[in-house]
């Protein structure tokens, strides 16, 4: 579903991204780890287009991320996701239902499997100024959704929640993948990530240091923090 092939992204001569290597495949939830300023969103951004690498190449499905085609199936959750605060989640979902190019009755049947998708139903009509930042989150996953992706590309996605908002998304997450979604996930909470994730990769200064599954990483009594400071401290 991804493929990175010696993706070098340079800012002048600072090597943001430094011949990086690694692939995630159909319905696999995968973790993108490292240290802020490791690289992390650069990789993000290249994958969806936002920026072009310097070398290398990234593969969405196949094709290349600089095709608009190809992220014709991803859906995108970015961090410090807001939604103005006058608008309901209703009318949210309804706007990007219409800027992905649906109308009427395509648009208000994605919006009712959207809002029963992420348990806003008897809220979705409020105001978001009313919502707690968990059910924020859920409207931009929820966002994420149109259109039935088949990829998630999710950049801190409990950031700023508390222990129940996380555990709310972790849920949704997981119900996601239940379903056959594939899901990058770019994110600092190592715990979380350890719980649901099944592979993961660690970056340190826009280097590659190491991709497997998350069972092959945590062994002999370690947790990933313990692995990820170990890779990062070197």
């Amino acid at each position: 579903m991804i493929e990175l092939n010696t993706v070098t992204k340079l800012y002048g001569s600072l090597a943001a991204v430094d011949q990086v290597s690694f692939s995630v495949g159909a319905g696999e939830y995968f973790a993108l780890l490292g240290p802020n300023g490791a690289g992390k969103t650069t990789i993000v951004r290249m994958l969806l287009d936002f920026t072009r690498p310097t070398s290398g190449s990234l593969l969405l499905n196949g094709a290349s991320a600089s095709k608009p085609a190809s992220r014709a199936l991803v859906g995108y959750l970015p961090e410090q996701h807001r939604i103005p605060p006058y608008l309901s989640g209703w009318r949210y979902l309804w706007r990007c239902a219409e800027l992905s190019g649906m109308r009427n009755r395509e648009a208000q049947e994605q919006c009712e499997r959207i809002v029963g998708l992420i348990g806003m139903q008897g809220r979705e009509h409020s105001q978001s100024r009313t919502y707690s930042k968990g059910m924020i989150q859920r409207f931009g996953l929820g966002a994420a959704l149109i259109g039935n992706p088949k990829l998630l590309i999710l950049d801190e996605p409990t950031a700023g929640l508390d222990p129940i908002g996380i555990r709310e998304i972790r849920q949704l997450l997981e119900s996601l993948k239940n379903q056959g979604m594939t899901i990058f996930l770019n994110s600092h909470l190592l715990s979380e990530v350890e719980k649901i994730c099944d592979n993961a990769a660690i970056i340190n200064r826009g280097k590659l240091m190491v991709k497997d599954k998350i069972s092959a990483l945590v062994k002999d009594g370690d947790t990933l923090e313990d692995v990820f400071v170990r890779y990062v401290k070197g």
